[in-house]
């Protein structure tokens, strides 16, 4: 009689899974809680102490740490050695392992819980198990996803002898104890107060297959951290699905509406970066005024808000080819609107950063790991170092500004006006050039320059930029400063009575 042990912490499927295999003829051992559940849907069980000869003992941090146990796992049914080690010390072989494991994750990010909770939530026996039935795979079947069960017990029904099968099971096993152990040293090193430690884990699962990456000929798949967080979070109310460059355009727009928080906000993306950003009384306020900024890049742009969108915001995006919305909730007017558009992709929900997490860029060989951009702003620390000090009117919009020119690809200048952009120059290789075109953009779209704010993501190394403003009529500047011509710059700016903030803080975006 083939036998199987079976020992979960999520007990989602398993009696079904424990009823379908003892229909099989299958022998039926388990541990704890598991084998009380089955014994309480009327299955027999044999308790794993029936099988070790010993107790479980140690509060159950010790169940099937045990020869009898791994013995019956990793013995090699091809081996005549191996089968009569078993039979010298009479065990029995195990041929189906049914295992998750202990909730770490979840209690290490559980607010308030302590150490000591976390400590005991890491669990031995069970990776030990998985691993053991993993490496035979050749032999054994192993499942640590309940929702591999249905398969498993059709191929078991069918008596396919399956050896890919098995093997894909074990790769899955690999994979997940990789994840677990990653998360496992995480808070380790988290817990020392230690960001950067000396070595990094980066466990993700796929989420998603893509048709192809940035271009036609990339393959491509959308990878998640942690199942319903971040993007993987955002519930999709319509359109096709997501593409690689939807997914990056997403995150360039939630970046650029962050900073303002539930204030009204509308991001309009095109390759990451904002073509138009603004603040409003609501959604539409703040959709129009920022797709007034450049409604020509916007066309196949993707959108975001921090506000929830009704039916008449709907019906103003319907009027331009979109690829991507998305907002806190939607009107089930708002929905039906933008549902008429059938490749319009509408997403739905929150998709924050988990605390203290890290900003990851691959390179060549290896990563560079930074803290992730500060999205608090304080004004406190901000100086004036002109003759003229902005007008309360300015000081708004240069707080809009600053917060807009961190999402934009640096050298970066944004120009702004009642709390929308009127001008975005963004990715160029000097800052004068920004500045151009900034100006440029502005003017070709039929905005006034005179009496704007201008926002730079970096200091101004020399004092072309500030002439290059006063020209375009610029009458405020927000800056980090910090150039070795700051005095230079400061003189441009009272030369042309212009009022300059700096903010002693860069927010390059590369």
């Amino acid at each position: 009689m083939p036998r199987a042990l079976l020992s979960v912490s999520d007990k989602s499927g398993v009696v079904d899974f424990a009823r379908g295999l003892a229909a099989l003829g299958w022998e039926l051992v388990s541990t704890g809680g598991t084998a009380s559940a089955l014994r309480g849907a009327g299955l027999a069980v044999y308790d794993v102490s029936d099988v070790t000869g010993l107790p479980e003992m140690l509060d159950g941090r010790v169940k099937t740490l045990h020869p009898a146990v791994h013995g019956g796992l990793l013995a090699r049914r091809d081996r005549p050695e191996h089968l009569a080690a078993l039979e010298e010390h009479d065990i029995q072989v195990i041929d189906l392992v049914a295992v998750n494991l202990y909730p770490f994750r979840e209690t290490a990010a559980r607010a308030g819980a302590e150490p000591e909770e976390v400590v005991e939530q890491i669990d031995i026996g069970g990776p030990a198990m998985l691993r053991s039935a993993a490496k035979n795979f050749a032999a054994v079947t192993v499942v640590v996803d309940p929702a591999d069960y249905p398969s498993v017990l059709a191929t078991l029904h069918d008596e396919s002898d399956d050896p890919d099968f098995r093997r894909r099971l074990a790769e899955k096993v690999f994979a997940h104890t990789a994840a677990y152990d990653a998360a496992i040293a995480t808070w380790f090193a988290a817990g020392r107060g230690e960001r950067f430690p000396d070595r990094l884990m980066v466990s993700a699962e796929r989420a998603q297959g893509l048709r192809y990456g940035e271009n036609p000929d990339q393959a491509a798949a959308f990878y998640v951290e942690q199942r319903g967080r971040g993007l993987d979070a955002l519930a999709q109310r319509g359109g096709k699905e997501l593409s690689f460059n939807n997914l990056l355009d997403l995150e360039g727009a939630l970046l650029a509406t962050e900073p303002f928080g539930a204030e009204p906000a509308c991001a309009i993306v095109k390759h990451t970066t904002p073509c138009g950003l603004a603040i409003g009384a609501d959604a539409r306020d703040a959709y129009r005024k920022a797709l007034a900024c450049d409604p020509v890049s916007a066309f196949g742009s993707v959108i975001a808000f921090t506000v929830p969108v009704d039916e008449a915001t709907a019906a103003d995006i319907a009027n331009l080819f979109v690829e991507c919305v998305v907002a806190p909730s939607f009107s089930a007017a708002a929905v039906d609107v933008l549902g008429r558009k059938k490749n319009l992709r509408v997403l739905e929900g929150s998709a924050r950063w988990g605390t203290g997490a890290l900003d990851v860029k691959r390179v060549r060989g290896g990563f560079l790991v930074q803290d992730r951009p500060v999205t608090e702003i304080d004004t406190l620390a901000w100086s004036v170092p002109t003759q003229r000090e902005p007008t309360d009117a300015e000081r708004l919009d240069l707080l809009f500004a600053w917060r807009a020119v961190a999402s934009v690809k640096s050298n970066a200048i944004v120009l702004a006006r009642d709390g929308m952009t009127v001008g975005i120059g963004a990715g160029q290789m000097s800052r004068v050039d920004a500045a151009f075109v900034a100006v440029h953009k502005a003017r070709t779209l039929g905005h006034e320059t005179a009496g704007v704010v201008l926002g730079s993501d970096a200091f101004f190394p020399f004092r072309d930029g500030i002439d290059q403003a006063a020209e375009a009529g610029v009458r405020a500047i927000i800056q980090p400063g910090g150039s070795v011509r700051d005095a230079e710059v400061v003189a441009a700016a009272d030369e042309h009575g212009i009022a300059m903030v700096f903010t002693g803080r860069r927010q390059f975006r590369h």
